[in-house]
Formats: C-alpha cells, structure tokens, sequence
C-alpha cells in the first residue's frame, strides 16, 4: 500500500512539474531560425524561399510596374483634361460624338497588355500544378480544427494542433508565435521535391504557406496536388486560408527545413513514436 502512495505522488509531481507533458518533443529539430512568418505591421511578403514562390514574387513586381505605369497615364489624361478643357480655357466645346482611332487604341492596347501579362503568369501557374519527380510525398488533411500529416511511404501519420500560449516556451517559441506555432511540425529535408497532397476531412480548408508559394484547397473527396522545394533551413509558417468553421483561425501550419541528417534522425523517432516503417512500403505492381 505504501509503495502504491509513492507511485501515486510522484506521478502527481511529474504532472505538476510539466515535465513531459508539455515539453518540446524529444526528436523535433531545434535551433533553427525562423524565416516565414508574418511581421507586425508588415506590408511586403514573406522571404521567397522555393522556385515557385521566386516566380510569384518576380511576377507581382512586373504587374505591379505595370499597374504605376497605367496609373501614371490615366492620372496625366485627367490633368490634361483639367487644365486644357475647362470652361476657363475652352469657352466653346467640341461638338464630336466619338474618334475611332481612339476607341481602337484603347480596345487594343488593353488587350495587349493583358496578353503580355497571361504569357507570364499562366507559366508559372502551370509550374505549381506540374510536380517533378518527387524526393518525399506529404499528404495533409484538414480537419475542423487542425491537420493531419501523412508520410505514406514510411507509414507515418500525426496530428497537428494549435499551441496555447502558456506552452510556447516548454515547444521552444516565443511569445509572439502565438497563433502560428504548432505541438508538431512537419519535417522536410531542404532542397528536396517534396509532393504535396491535400485533402479534407470534413468541409474545405486549403494548406497555405507564404514563404512556399503555396497555397492549394483541401476538399472531401478529392485530391489537390502541389510541390515545393524549400531552398533554405529554418522554421516557416502557415495558415488555413479557406474558411471553414468557428475555429479557422486556429489551424495554423509549422514546417521545418532541416539537413538530409537531420531529417533522418528525426525520421526514425517520429516512426518510434507515432508508428511507421523505417524503409518505404513496396509497391504494388
């Protein structure tokens, strides 16, 4: 009976002290910096650190070139017409109705620039949705409110919820990545293909991460596909970009950019934790 007390104290101390319980897990990478996230007051993007997200952030600087230009004109017909057709300076008004060079000019051009436009957004928008030949396969599954992460080749699957803030410190965040930090994260090596795939398992969520250039819908019964090929080590986040309940907000996403070493090693705990296969699962033929 004596012995049973003990056991039943120091348990009780265990729980108190939070050592386990609410401690970073043992074979999550650590010490890596944190490059994707949003920053108070914020207005430009996140640091481009996949191909896809270059080509995005290289296509919005040229449309948005393109955007001041238009502005610039427009803004300078209207001075014209202020200061050139005012009652003042023009008593008599002209009495045409139309100018057909005009009206062709400005039917054309717009279409022009239009054409310039699709001829290099259309590529890039293609290059999301054709994946390369994959290093690793993801799946993730939205769930109202958190993600399920899936490594079908190893077998491995884990859920990924929401810190609250008094944990933050015990998962090795600061403060102010309340909102964005996750109890697990995904794991990735950097510079690998990495195939993504998405789904929902209830109503439609999307998997967003802004430093990837990603952002791909989760929908019940369907599968999205996309890739992302992560240049850079450190600690991204993300959001659930598709509205799908009371609690959307607090879905975020974490992913980690590691060394091919560290992946690995992470890679054995995480199937020595949550299950798997340490080798990948034969295909069927």
């Amino acid at each position: 009976m004596k012995q049973i007390r003990i056991a039943l104290w120091l348990g009780l101390v265990t729980l108190m002290s939070g050592g386990a319980v609410f401690a970073q897990p043992a074979g999550e990478p650590t010490g890596l910096p944190v490059i994707g996230a949003p920053v108070p007051n914020g207005v430009n993007y996140q640091p481009a650190v996949t191909p896809i997200a270059h080509d995005m952030h290289w296509l919005s600087g040229m449309i948005h070139w393109i955007m001041l230009l238009i502005v610039l004109f427009v803004t300078a017909l209207l001075a014209i017409v202020v200061l050139k057709f005012n009652r003042k300076a023009n008593p008599e008004p002209a009495s045409f109705t139309h100018n057909t060079k005009i009206e062709i000019a400005w039917t054309l051009i717009p279409v022009l620039i239009l054409i310039i436009i699709g001829s290099f957004s259309l590529p890039i928008l293609f290059k999301q949705l054709e994946v390369p030949e994959p290093d690793l396969t993801i799946k993730a599954t939205g769930n109202q409110w958190y993600w399920t992460y899936d490594y079908p080749e190893n077998e491995l699957t884990f859920d990924s919820l929401m810190l609250a803030r008094e944990d933050l410190e015990a998962y090795g965040y600061t403060p102010d990545l309340y909102l964005l930090a996750t109890d697990t994260a995904v794991v990735v090596p950097v510079n690998a293909n990495v195939r993504l795939l998405t789904t929902g398992a209830d109503v439609i969520h999307a998997w967003a991460m802004p430093a990837f250039g990603v952002k791909m819908d989760a929908v019940p019964g369907r599968l999205n596909e996309t890739w992302f090929r992560a240049e850079q080590e450190g600690v991204y986040f993300g959001q659930c970009s598709e509205l799908c309940g009371k609690d959307h907000t607090y879905m975020p996403i974490t992913v980690k950019v590691v060394s091919e070493e560290q992946y690995q090693t992470w890679l054995a705990w995480a199937i020595e934790e949550y299950g798997g296969t340490p080798t990948p699962v034969a295909q069927a033929e």
